[in-house]
């Protein structure tokens, strides 16, 4: 287990460096699919403008918060806000219907997911387990923003389509 004293006082890692630069990455990518698509934009379902919104403070908040000191006031200020836009986003999620029937798709096993995590997040870093803690935020990062976030651009999917054009 991580010694509190050590995490509190240490830089980002090699790892941490790296999810931080994909995060940017991936919000870049996206500020460009948005406004490539601008002519598109009224044909565009409500629940996906809060999605995108609540995806973007996410993607833009991770290397800020990967990238400093961890466990004084505004990490956990900066924690609670990113964690806040990753529930948020999940749960607009269910709003979004991908099936040609209108109901749930298999991404929303992602929401899901990322509902149950939010919690065990904030638990792990109160009860000071800061490896589980590390494992989990890295989790979300690469599962909920950096590997969900690529498969918004293939198979026709609408980012990627505002995107390739």
């Amino acid at each position: 287990m991580i010694n509190e004293r050590y995490t509190a006082k240490a830089g980002p890692d090699r790892m941490e460096h790296v999810l931080g630069w994909g995060s940017l990455a991936m919000l870049a990518i996206m500020v460009a699919a948005l406004l490539r698509g601008h002519a598109e934009w009224h044909m565009i379902p409500w629940p996906l403008w809060p999605h995108l919104a609540t995806v973007a403070v996410a993607l833009a908040l991770t290397p800020a918060i990967l990238w400093r000191r961890r466990g004084d006031a505004r990490h956990r200020v900066l924690g609670y806000a990113w964690l806040t836009a990753m529930a948020t986003t999940a749960l607009v999620s269910f709003a979004i219907r991908m099936t040609n029937e209108g109901g749930l798709s298999i991404i929303h096993l992602l929401s899901a997911w990322v509902l149950f995590q939010v919690p065990l997040i904030v638990w792990s870093a109160r009860s000071h387990d800061w490896a589980r803690h590390r494992r989990s935020v890295r989790g979300m990062v690469i599962g909920a923003l950096l590997i969900a976030g690529a498969f918004t651009l293939p198979f026709g999917r609408l980012l990627g389509h505002w995107l390739m054009g």
